[in-house]
């Protein structure tokens, strides 16, 4: 909105030419979105709480009783602070731009959804995972479908540290494709169970996607970098930027000790855009190291399940996601998050290396 309000006006005042650069609205979007989430924080914290929306936990694991009770459905202010931030800083002309929100808004109702069932109908198993999964598949399928049918994109895929390689999965690419976002979806949801433990890593790789994003909209630094040049995808930065803010805004309130938990309203909508926008640059491949955090706690759960199965009631680990794991060995939990923290800007770093090792 105010690109296209204040931009036009540069050809009488020049100061309003900044409104062109991608970047300096990708940083107004990210401080716009934390500017949201920080005053409403406290507003929305106290309106859960008279709705009653606490998170309620299970006797199986780690035992968090001085977290029960605690509002919930945090989701809904990262997305809202997300949504106001791009509409005012985005250019609403981009296509990919509101293909990213249909992604967003669609992974979004269906975490909002599961989380309603819990936490307001009191339904303690929530949304089905069937439902959950067919839902997230649904979205994932028309955004896939809707992006091939646009310029610059092919059913190629990308390898890291190989320029050359481009293996062309033809038919295959919209399964995988789903599969990218709807696993990143999974895994950030999973990796929610502590304190900041899913929002700091999700900053940090919403983050260095960012890059990507705007390396491959712009046709020079593509070019040099050797990456896959895609028109217009630039402006998918500024929602990015926004998806920074408004996780810095809710790790504000989020961080040890948390007065309020995202839930499956933001973990599976945020997770799932990481995977669209990961599809969206075509660094689908790349997303297994910059979410390497999500991607091992997501594998901690499948070797447990898989395992115990196998082994007629053998565990590998004490308990899954890997960050229970840890909790009933009688690590800290603020021990856990931090540590976790520095692994994901690691794995965040070692992404971005790719850009030149090719």
């Amino acid at each position: 909105m105010l690109y296209h309000l204040l931009y036009p006006l540069s050809e009488d005042i020049s100061m309003f030419n900044v409104f062109r650069y991608i970047t300096f609205r990708s940083i107004y979007a990210l401080l716009t979105a934390l500017i949201i989430s920080l005053w409403l924080g406290p507003r929305f914290i106290r309106w859960l709480q008279k709705l009653n929306c606490g998170q309620h936990f299970q006797d199986d694991g780690p035992q968090h009783k001085g977290k029960q009770g605690t509002p919930t459905m945090g989701g809904v202010l990262v997305a809202f602070s997300i949504l106001v931030s791009v509409l005012l800083w985005g250019d609403l002309t981009n296509k990919f731009v509101w293909l990213t929100i249909f992604v967003f808004l669609g992974f979004f109702l269906v975490g909002f959804f599961d989380d309603y069932l819990k936490v307001v109908k009191k339904h303690n198993k929530g949304l089905s995972a069937k439902g959950k999964f067919l839902g997230q598949c649904v979205i994932a399928l028309g955004a896939v479908s809707i992006l091939l049918t646009m310029p610059g994109y092919s059913t190629e895929l990308l390898v890291p540290f190989f320029k050359e390689f481009r293996p062309d999965l033809y038919l295959f690419y919209v399964p995988f494709a789903i599969l990218v976002m709807v696993g990143a979806s999974n895994g950030v949801n999973l990796t929610d169970g502590l304190d900041g433990l899913a929002i700091g890593p999700f900053i940090v790789s919403a983050a260095c996607l960012s890059v990507f994003v705007y390396v491959s909209g712009h046709y020079h630094i593509a070019n040099y970098l050797q990456v896959p040049y895609i028109p217009n995808i630039g402006e998918v930065t500024v929602f990015c930027g926004a998806m920074v803010g408004a996780g810095l805004g809710f790790l504000w309130f989020n961080a040890y000790p948390a007065q309020i938990f995202m839930g499956d309203t933001g973990s599976v909508s945020l997770g799932g855009t990481l995977g669209f926008v990961a599809v969206l640059c075509k660094q689908e491949l790349l997303l297994i190291i910059v979410g390497g955090l999500f991607v091992i706690e997501t594998l901690s759960v499948i070797l447990q399940v898989g395992y115990f199965k196998m082994s007629g009631g053998k565990r590998i680990f004490r308990m899954a996601p890997l960050h229970h794991h840890f909790e009933l060995k009688g690590v800290p939990e603020s021990k856990i998050i931090i540590r976790f923290w520095i692994l994901s800007i690691l794995f965040a770093l070692a992404a971005l290396s790719t850009l030149k090792l090719r």
